[in-house]
């Protein structure tokens, strides 16, 4: 089992910057890629960007050149720095890891909220 505690999210301006975290804890080993999903009101959740244990990393083309995932495996945690915000980007942020054994965990979300 893996648990998952995010943290960072909150409010910021269009053209500002926020720092999203999130903590894996329990069979951390396991863990091969680790990820960010969003969704805002009233659309499906989709991925953000993930990255896997070779430092391998994916992007969606809505974020690519402004958000950068990165992985602190010793530390077990995944972070994505979000810079050149935009409204659009408005939504819950979920962390997701998968497993070796392809066991998907969920964290709990956070918030991010853009506007003037």
């Amino acid at each position: 089992q893996v648990q998952l505690v995010e943290s960072g999210g909150g409010s910021a301006q269009p053209g500002g910057s926020l720092r999203l975290s999130c903590a894996a804890s329990g069979s951390i080993s396991s863990i091969k890629v680790m990820g960010w999903y969003r969704q805002a009101p009233g659309k499906e959740r989709e991925l953000v960007a993930n990255i896997d244990n070779g430092g391998r990393t994916n992007y969606a083309d809505s974020v690519k050149g402004r958000f950068t995932i990165s992985r602190d495996n010793a530390k077990a945690t995944v972070y994505l720095q979000m810079n050149s915000l935009k409204p659009e980007d408005t939504a819950v942020y979920y962390c997701k890891v998968k497993d070796a054994y392809y066991r998907i965990y969920w964290g709990q979300g956070t918030q991010v909220t853009v506007s003037s």
